[in-house]
């Protein structure tokens, strides 16, 4: 299992990865136990895991019964009424995969999808979900990187879905999580497994931000940088933190940084003060990139950074 690292006076390590982690229910999972109770079904196929498998369980005597818990109707009809939540069955109960975050004051939770599920944080959603899934917005941002090569920095774990695609080509990815509590909720979370089992990903607690500042220059052949909104990241977004991002780069390295939507006013006006800073941070071919809603930048080969934002 990979260690989580943790800063100087940063708060405890989260626990550890379950052995046999917590069954996980969404609405779908009880509407379909619901429908095989009454209508006096054995069994119903349903998916305990958040669609990464299916699993047959039992019906006795009016109840589903997934491991030693048996889950009445009334329990069953309360998860079906909760379409924006996943619940996991713990000591015989269903309880929200939902946490309160001490260090941001933010409520977490897993928001199920028709794939895997996203983070909803302060009432903000982590990935895109209109239109397209988790991952796929995952896959959207490791694309406009260009894969990412070499060691790679992740300055924002959350659910740990781009430190877990980038792995796959990265020969380490180093991913950095401001929040103990997000790391807790990836722990629950089956699509984040992988998080905690690949050997070339390395978790750091702390505000990147703050330890940007102590690691060698030219660290880093990419770095992918998804910082929560404006509203709540904004040292994130600003020109001394591109700074150090554009220190942190080798010549020929390459940034992604996830924005928001291009279309809207707001993401717009994002967008053209990133454009602005990365460049005033010396890097180069600083371009939108509408598929990922985002931009990307180089960190050049010393020649003199030009403005290319289109």
């Amino acid at each position: 299992m990979n260690p989580v690292s943790r800063q100087p006076d940063a708060p405890p390590d989260p626990p550890g990865q379950d052995a046999e982690p917590a069954p996980l229910l969404t609405h779908a999972e009880a509407d379909t136990l619901l429908a095989a109770i009454r209508a006096g079904r054995p069994e119903a196929v349903v998916s305990l895991d958040l669609g990464r498998s299916e699993t047959a369980v039992c019906i006795e005597q009016g109840a589903a019964r997934i491991g030693a818990a048996a889950l009445a109707p009334a329990a069953l009809a309360k998860i079906a009424a909760e379409p924006n939540k996943c619940f996991r069955i713990v000591d015989g109960k269903p309880q929200a995969a939902a946490l309160f975050s001490a260090t941001t004051g933010w409520a977490r939770s897993l928001l199920p999808t028709d794939e895997a599920p996203t983070t909803l944080a302060a009432g903000f959603t982590m990935h895109r979900i209109r239109g397209i899934t988790p991952l796929a917005d995952t896959r959207a941002k490791v694309r406009a990187l260009g894969g990412g090569r070499g060691r790679v920095l992740d300055t924002a774990t959350g659910l740990g879905y781009t430190a877990i695609a980038l792995a796959r080509t990265g020969r380490k990815v180093l991913t950095v999580e401001l929040d103990p509590t997000a790391i807790e909720l990836a722990r629950m979370n089956p699509w984040s497994r992988e998080l905690f089992t690949s050997s070339n990903i390395e978790i750091v607690i702390g505000d990147v931000a703050e330890l940007a500042a102590g690691w060698d220059t030219g660290a880093f052949s990419a770095i992918l940088h998804d910082p929560p909104t404006v509203q709540l990241g904004g040292a994130l977004y600003s020109g001394a933190f591109y700074r150090q991002l554009r220190r942190l780069l080798k010549p020929g390295g390459r940034l992604f940084h996830y924005v928001g939507d291009p279309q809207s006013g707001y993401g717009a006006k994002t967008t053209a003060g990133v454009l602005r800073r990365l460049q005033e941070a010396g890097f180069e071919n600083v371009r939108r990139h509408p598929p990922a809603f985002g931009v990307t930048a180089g960190a050049g080969r010393g020649r003199k950074s030009r403005f290319a934002a289109r």
